[in-house]
């Protein structure tokens, strides 16, 4: 039987230290998760037998699948329908104007066969969207004379109404859609529907989201925040003024609407702005002990959304509230520790939190950030069994840390479900629950009889806000693979949809074969470029290091470089355009110093170009890997001259060591000796590349460092020698 986990109390919890565990190695971190055996060899079959019968007894109903479900399986990502659907809603957020809408709808729905899905589904809403998106297809670009049928009303409103009436076709079909997927316009709306479905024994509560993504303005923030005030006052009215906050509906709030800068490299600023408003909705929650949850986002903001958490945890004005709670997503490498800490602050505070347990919303952009940031690893498992494993592991953490965490548990698996509740059963922790998503999950949940434990996470929003949220979904569900297609799926043998992911793990592959690490993207062509995760305290530590060496130290006297030769002096002052502080000097190249400079490179490009494409690759390499080892110096001057941010200089430092390394890939591959080409017999002929003589390379101020490194890489890699000039700007960088 598995053992409790033993969590000490300590009186400060340094969040910054998660950062550790950020990039772990996953094969390693698989490895201690199946040590702590979280669960036993008899619960692992009495899960996978009890998730089985759930299956059948789901499908012995007769029951047909919801509205979501239906959909994900109509427009999954395994047809060009599904994939154009989800890049056009996505799209579409960006989209400012009504006649670039327009053209990109034509666009995307032309790509798609859907007629071929035309009454295709069980449920009748999905084939009215389907019908929707068809004409918006056949109306674009369509001669009107070839419109028959109902397609004879859309021509009349054509030609009554122009062109807005194809926008308004594809905005009908995701509102027929949205009228399933979100429970109401508003959160007054959603408890009057949401009333039926709790009396019809589905659920006993919800947690509203309100829609939307980020705030990308301040204005968006000041909207999103009336919302969630709204929103509560709402819940309040609907509240027996005596139910604990789990025996009642609450509210989930994403801290990145509240503010449009919500960044770790933020942090003072979020503490000012941001705080001050999550604690006035806290004290609005806290006054009618109300749930409330700030739910989980991306990776690099989960560290200060623990440090909101925990100075909201020490607010005199909520202590005795029983209600606050944090998502918690199973698929980062962290999740173990943040459940852990957790349990060590809802300790040592006295306050109980509510822990959301998610499997995750964002691991495809997760994936794909890691690496183009060029990150040592990703910070989510790559494999879904791995996902499953560590939510088991935290599962079982949370029931361990009870009662001074309050567990819920989002989940529409069938093995998920049933682990949980042999887990506590063990435990003996009666006091948790599950969560599900509005629209999906009703055929596991009502199998299992366990409507009264369930509280649904419920979308709240105006339908032009439902885009997002849809291709969220999308991503997260719209693979055939996907539990969701199965679980009601006759041709899918049960055995296929309940398997025990243990057991997939321990078979292996404990990572995913086929998705690279970040440092190895380019495959044994080349190493990625090293990126810094300034969501990380020690990578912003390192850059204001330097920053504050750089104010201490003399300043740069720059001057001509002639055969690695630093001719300096004094010269006319280079001043930073931030504060107008002196960071060096400059002294310009005389004409003697400039024929001196291409005297030398005329005299050696020879020997350069014989040294071979081998040697010279060498030496960019060394180059790149020195640009690399320096770089938060680099960042922290770029920042001083150029007035770059932090993140464009770290993107900057990047760009030319990729620079150095891709020339010096081309120089091994082109000019490293003669390529005989194919001739008559008795006959040779070679081609051999070389430098063609001395280039000069001019670079312009908004690049100092990435363009000029780069000009040179490429014509040094070539066998050229080089003369370099840099803007007159930013000769600090350069020199």
């Amino acid at each position: 039987m598995p053992q409790p986990i033993a969590i000490s109390t300590i009186s400060h919890i340094n969040w910054d230290d998660l950062d550790t565990d950020k990039f772990a190695d996953e094969e390693a971190l698989i490895a201690d998760l199946l040590a702590s055996n979280p669960l036993s060899e008899g619960q692992r079959r009495s899960a996978v037998r009890l998730g089985r019968d759930l299956v059948e007894k789901a499908r012995a109903t007769g029951r047909k699948k919801g509205m979501m479900e239906s959909f994900l399986e109509e427009f999954g990502l395994s047809n060009s329908e599904g994939l154009a659907l989800m890049c056009l809603a996505e799209a579409l957020l960006r989209v400012p104007d009504a006649a670039t809408r327009d053209d990109l709808i034509a666009e995307k729905i032309r790509s798609g066969d859907w007629g071929a899905h035309k009454g295709q589904s069980d449920s009748w809403l999905v084939n009215a969207s389907t019908w929707g998106l068809m004409l918006t297809g056949r109306v674009i670009g369509a001669p009107r004379a070839l419109l028959k049928g109902p397609g004879k009303f859309v021509q009349g409103l054509i030609r009554e109404s122009g062109e807005p009436v194809i926008r308004a076709a594809m905005m009908q079909a995701m509102r027929i859609m949205g009228e399933q997927f979100v429970l109401g316009r508003d959160v007054e709306a959603a408890l009057k529907r949401g009333q039926r479905i709790v009396s019809s024994g589905q659920a006993a509560h919800f947690s509203f989201d309100m829609l939307g993504e980020g705030a990308r303005t301040q204005a968006d923030a000041d909207r999103y925040f009336e919302a969630y005030s709204n929103a509560i006052d709402q819940v309040a009215k609907s509240k027996h003024p005596k139910a604990p906050p789990e025996q009642s509906s609450g509210v989930s709030v994403k801290l990145s609407a509240l503010h449009p800068r919500y960044e770790a490299v933020n942090e003072s600023r979020v503490m000012d702005e941001l705080y001050p408003r999550l604690r006035t909705l806290c004290d609005r929650a806290a006054k009618i002990n109300m749930h409330l949850c700030l739910d989980a986002e991306e990776a690099d903001r989960l560290v200060i959304s623990l440090k909101l958490l925990e100075r909201l945890t020490a607010e005199p004005s909520l202590q005795g509230w029983d209600g606050l709670g944090l998502a918690v997503q199973a698929y980062q490498k962290r999740s173990t520790r943040v459940i852990q800490d957790l349990i060590k602050l809802a300790r040592t505070s006295g306050m109980r939190l509510m822990i959301r347990l998610v499997k995750g919303a964002y691991w495809d952009s997760e994936i794909k950030h890691a690496q183009v940031s060029g990150y040592p690893n990703f910070p989510v498992f790559t494999n879904k069994q791995n996902t499953d494993l560590s939510y088991i592991a935290n599962a079982r953490a949370m029931l361990a840390g009870s009662p001074s965490i309050y567990p819920q548990f989002a989940t529409h698996n069938a093995h998920t479900y049933s682990a949980i509740e042999l887990l506590a059963a063990d435990a003996g922790v009666g006091e948790y629950e599950f969560q599900r998503l509005h629209g999906m999950g009703e055929a596991l949940f009502d199998a299992a009889d366990a409507g009264g434990k369930v509280r649904i996470y419920a979308p709240v929003g105006a339908h032009e806000d439902l885009l997002p949220y849809l291709v969220r979904r999308l991503l997260e569900n719209g693979a055939n693979t996907s539990f969701v297609h199965a679980f009601l799926d006759p041709d899918v043998p049960v055995e296929h949809v309940v398997e025990d992911p243990i057991a997939k793990v321990e078979a292996g592959p404990r990572r995913h074969p086929r998705i690279p690490t970040p440092p190895r993207l380019y495959g044994p062509e080349r190493s990625n470029s090293r990126g810094l995760d300034l969501s990380q305290l020690s990578a912003r530590d390192a850059i204001s290091n330097a920053m504050a060496e750089m104010r201490a130290r003399p300043v740069i006297a720059a001057g001509a470089i002639v055969s690695g030769e630093a001719l300096t002096a004094s010269g006319e002052d280079v001043l930073s355009p931030g504060d107008g502080a002196r960071i060096g000097t400059c002294l310009e190249a005389s004409e003697s110093v400039i024929h001196q400079a291409l005297d030398a490179a005329t005299d050696y490009q020879k020997d350069w170009d014989q040294l071979g494409g081998a040697k010279r690759a060498s030496i960019l390499r060394a180059m790149g890997d020195t640009l690399e080892e320096n770089a938060p110096r680099l960042i922290a001057l770029m920042a001083r001259e150029a007035g770059k941010t932090l993140a464009d200089g770290v993107d900057e430092v990047r760009e030319a060591v990729d620079f150095c390394r891709y020339y010096a890939t081309q120089a091994e591959a082109d000019f490293e000796g003669p390529t005989r080409l194919p001739g008559p017999s008795g006959e040779t002929n070679h081609l051999q590349l070389h430098g063609r003589g001395v280039f000069a390379c001019i670079s312009p101020w908004n690049f100092p460092l990435a363009i000029f490194t780069g000009q040179i890489a490429a014509a040094l890699a070539a066998g050229n020698t080089v003369v370099a000039k840099p803007a007159e700007q930013t000769p600090l960088i350069a020199f």
